[in-house]
C-alpha cells in the first residue's frame, strides 16, 4: 500500500460477464476460497485473522496457492467487468499471502523495509506481462474501476487494514460482497472510532481522500452510506473527522 496515484473519484461503470464466464471465474478461483476457508479465522471483534504459520507448515496447501497464482500469467484480465476486478483483487491477496507465509514469523508486512513496504517489490505474471502488487492496486484496480470499494477488496495484510475474506471474490456477487466489505470495515474500530471530541477513522480516508470523494465531507457521506443506524446517529450528532489511524501489525491469529 505505498502512496497512492491522483485519481479522480467517481462512479465505477463495469459490467457482469455472461453465466458461463461467471461459472468460469468461479471454477478459477474455486482454490483460492478452500485455502481462504481454511486459513482465515473470524475472531469476536469482527476481524478475520490469517493462520500464516500454518500454511507455511504445509507443504501441498503452498504448492496449491503456487498454482493458483500461476494460473493468471495467461489470463485475459483486459477487460474492466466484475470479472476483471474479481481476478485482479484476488490475485494481490493470494500473492500478499504467499509472501507472508513465506517470511513468517514477521510482525509487519513492511518488516525489513527501511523505506515504505514491500509493495513495488513483490512482481507477479498476469495477463502476460511483470506486475507489481503496487502496479494491481494504483495502475489496475484503481484507475480502472473507480470505484472507492476497491480500498475493502485488497488487504495489506495488516490488522488495520479490511478483512480478508473467507472466500475469493467472484463476478456474481461482487457488488454485494463489496458492500458487505464496506460495511463490516465501516462498523468496525478499524473504520471508525467515536469519540467525544469527534471521529477517528482509518487512515484509509486520508491516504486515499481522493477515491473518497475528495474532502472531508464526503468521507463522512461514505461512511454515512455505510454506518448502521446507531453508528449513523452518531456520525451526524458530531460529523467532524478528528484523526485518522493506522496499526500495520500483522494480521496473524497468533
Amino acid at each position: 500500500m505505498a502512496l497512492p496515484l491522483a485519481l479522480p473519484a467517481g462512479a465505477r461503470n463495469i459490467t457482469g460477464g455472461t453465466s458461463e464466464e461467471t461459472d468460469m471465474a468461479k471454477a478459477q478461483h474455486a482454490e483460492w476460497t478452500r485455502l481462504l476457508t481454511k486459513y482465515i479465522h473470524a475472531a469476536d471483534d469482527g476481524i478475520n485473522r490469517v493462520d500464516y504459520g500454518a500454511l507455511k507448515g504445509n507443504p501441498a496447501d503452498r504448492a496449491a496457492l503456487d498454482a493458483y497464482i500461476a494460473g493468471f500469467a495467461g489470463m485475459d484480465l483486459s477487460g474492466s467487468d466484475n470479472a476483471a476486478f474479481a481476478a485482479w483483487a484476488n490475485l494481490y491477496n493470494a500473492v500478499t499471502v504467499r509472501y507472508i507465509a513465506q517470511k513468517y514469523p514477521v510482525g509487519s508486512i513492511k518488516e525489513g523495509h527501511i523505506f515504505g513496504g514491500p509493495w513495488k517489490k513483490i512482481v507477479v505474471t498476469a495477463g502476460g506481462r511483470d506486475v507489481s502488487l503496487d502496479d494491481i492496486e494504483h495502475k489496475i484496480l484503481r484507475p480502472t474501476f473507480n470505484d472507492p470499494r476497491v480500498h475493502y477488496a485488497i488487504n495489506c495484510a495488516a490488522f488495520s487494514c479490511p478483512n480478508l475474506m473467507r472466500k475469493a471474490w467472484e463476478p456474481a456477487t461482487l457488488d454485494r460482497d463489496l458492500d458487505g466489505a464496506a460495511r463490516a470495515y465501516v462498523n468496525n474500530p478499524r473504520g471508525v472510532t467515536v469519540t467525544d471530541r469527534g471521529l477517528v477513522v482509518s487512515s484509509i480516508y486520508d491516504w486515499f481522500a481522493v477515491d473518497f470523494g475528495g474532502s472531508k465531507q464526503s468521507v463522512i457521506d461514505h461512511l454515512l452510506k455505510y454506518a448502521d443506524t446507531g453508528l449513523a446517529a452518531q456520525i451526524r450528532a458530531n460529523p467532524k473527522i478528528r484523526s485518522y489511524h493506522y496499526d500495520w501489525s500483522l494480521n496473524d491469529t497468533e
